[in-house]
């Protein structure tokens, strides 16, 4: 397994790229553990994929370095990096048997036939496709497919890295959450370092021990689930992790107290905010609590998810959401108060801290 460090890369489709609006991917400067599960998060068009494709080696940044525990790889090949990618749609070879498909990368490399066995049918129990074992692989489904270059990608243990881009898409729900649990599993078993490209926020923070999310062709947060939900570091990571997504309500400062529309809420703190910022107050909808006290809401909407209600109200002129429990009151004059450690103050879109 390989530490990866990421030494100021930039990378921009067109030629002589002349302002910061021109690439793709922004800075990234950034080191990756030896044995880590990661995980890049974000919408289509955010640059996930071309940084995927930069640290295998199918793509050369156009500025900045890829190193591989501390060794200069960036214009090595992938075989040179000793990489396994597995991508979106499925590559086999339709002529090939399931466990000659599975087989081929270890042959290639010479391995010892009994180790080539014990490997592959490890591998087919894992994937659910140990009774296809002597089919060709022709006339599997979609997903069947996905499965074979999924396990392709995980039959070796002499990577340096195991690069997987949106690998469960054409995979049904279930199976889904079976292949990401049998890859955390793998991960804990073997300590392969994993970078796994997906648009999915239950993937990725459900595979993941860090979670990198980015936005615009930039890295915006990496942290660990947790970190993600507590404390976004960007109105982006707010809305985007957790379903309801976090409010972001416009906001002005005052010292310790931010107002929004005519609500005044005390903070333990004084934000530092320069002078001109966009400023705005983010809270998870979990941190509301709906009731008879408080600042006045008005209620739209109602949705009953099972465990919890989602409530869609405004507040202060703008939408909010609140979650509530399945038993909870939705009182008739219903009023809001906000869990104040939870409160998140943001300045053109990035968090204040309470050092400022």
């Amino acid at each position: 397994m390989a530490r990866i460090t990421l030494d100021h890369i930039r990378h921009a489709y067109g030629e002589k790229p002349k302002s910061e609006a021109d690439y793709s991917l922004k800075e990234v400067h950034h080191e990756w553990n030896d044995g880590g599960a990661y995980a890049l998060l974000g919408p289509s068009g955010c640059g996930k994929t071309t940084l995927l494709n930069i640290i295998s080696g199918l793509l050369q940044p156009s500025e900045g370095r890829i190193l591989f525990d501390g060794k200069d790889v960036t214009y090595l090949s992938t075989q040179q990096r000793n990489i396994a990618q597995v991508f979106q749609f499925p590559v086999i070879y339709d002529t090939m048997t399931v466990y000659d498909n599975l087989a081929f990368p270890l042959r290639n490399r010479g391995v010892a036939e009994p180790e080539v066995d014990r490997r592959v049918r490890e591998i087919l129990e894992m994937i659910d496709l140990s009774s296809w074992a002597k089919k060709t692989a022709r006339g599997l489904t979609a997903d069947q497919k996905q499965k074979i270059s999924l396990g392709r990608g995980l039959v070796r243990n002499d990577v340096n890295a195991i690069l997987f881009d949106e690998p469960l898409t054409v995979i049904d729900p279930h199976m889904k959450w079976v292949l990401r649990s049998q890859l955390k599993k793998l991960h804990r078993q073997f300590g392969f370092t994993m970078v796994y490209v997906t648009h999915d926020q239950t993937e990725a923070l459900t595979f993941a021990d860090k979670v990198v999310v980015m936005y615009d062709g930039q890295i915006v947060q990496i942290g660990t689930p947790a970190e993600l939900f507590e404390k976004p570091k960007h109105t982006f990571v707010g809305y985007f992790i957790g379903s309801p997504g976090m409010n972001v309500l416009p906001a002005s400062i005052d010292g310790s107290s931010i107002r929004i529309g005519e609500q005044t809420l005390d903070l333990d703190y004084k934000p530092q905010v320069a002078v001109g910022a966009k400023t705005e107050l983010g809270i998870r909808p979990e941190f509301i609590s709906l009731s008879r006290d408080g600042m006045p809401v008005s209620i739209s909407k109602v949705e009953d998810i099972g465990r919890q209600k989602i409530v869609r109200a405004e507040f202060a002129g703008k939408p909010i959401a609140i979650v509530v429990p399945e038993d909870g009151e939705i009182p008739a004059d219903p009023r809001v108060t906000f869990d104040p450690a939870a409160i998140n103050i943001y300045a053109d879109s990035w968090r204040v801290g309470r050092e400022g």
